[in-house]
């Protein structure tokens, strides 16, 4: 499935629902959606985006997982049997996670706070740190885990999985995602 850039567009500020089920001990937080996973309805699915495969590569999921042209059903069910969940601090899909204003994020932290006391995980794991500073008013955050929970969850900031964030890599990626993974208690 390919998409042109006017059909991407007409995606701007669409939602994509969370994933969150019943027994979410592991949460993680994107930013808000691109066009890409808004026109698709799955999380983190532009092509390119590291997320599936370093989940992969840290031993989370059993296979690399292809949201590109919408979440499998077999695919979403693993997850949340697994006990993963994914939300965005900003709901609203946008061309460049930069189109949002800081009260956006500032609201999605109030929001992120509101699910992870709804949700219980035992660790949310917030993917990127500029968008955690602004979101949580805390600018000299630095990434892993932070020294204040939100209720009884653990919080780390893990590294963004978007191309854009060319100095990581799977490998690294994956190293992120393994240590909140390891907090949550996976096997």
């Amino acid at each position: 499935m390919g998409f042109t850039r006017e059909q991407l567009l007409a995606y701007s500020g669409a939602e994509v629902p969370d994933l969150i089920g019943t027994d979410c001990r592991l949460l993680f937080v994107g930013i808000n959606p691109g066009l890409w996973t808004a026109a698709t309805g799955a999380h983190f699915a532009r092509p390119g985006n590291r997320f599936y495969p370093a989940l992969a590569a840290a031993g989370i999921v059993d296979h690399v997982i292809d949201a590109s042209n919408g979440m499998r059903p077999a695919d979403r069910d693993a997850l949340l049997h697994a006990g993963i969940g994914i939300t965005n601090l900003a709901p609203r899909a946008t061309a460049k996670a930069s189109d949002l204003s800081p009260d956006e994020l500032r609201t999605g932290g109030e929001r992120l706070v509101a699910t992870v006391h709804r949700v219980r995980p035992r660790v949310v794991a917030v993917a990127g740190i500029t968008a955690y500073r602004t979101a949580f008013g805390l600018p000299k955050a630095v990434a892993g885990r932070q020294p204040e929970p939100i209720g009884s969850a653990q919080l780390w900031v893990v590294p963004n999985p978007s191309g854009l964030n060319a100095h990581e890599t799977v490998t690294s990626l994956a190293a992120a995602y393994r240590a909140v993974a390891d907090a949550a208690a996976f096997a």
